[in-house]
């Protein structure tokens, strides 16, 4: 897969470690509370 920039992640890279707050409350750390398991995360911008 050709590159278009250096933030673009390729297969095989780890995902980078960043710390988001919950929906519901709380606050999630990836890739850490994932370790073990197979995810999805989805980013909703919200409006552009």
């Amino acid at each position: 897969m050709p590159r278009m920039t250096e933030k673009m992640l390729d297969s095989g890279e780890p995902f980078p470690g960043i710390e988001m707050d919950r929906v519901g409350g709380g606050k999630i750390s990836l890739p850490g509370d994932l370790a073990g398991s197979w995810g999805v995360v989805l980013f909703y911008r919200g409006h552009w």
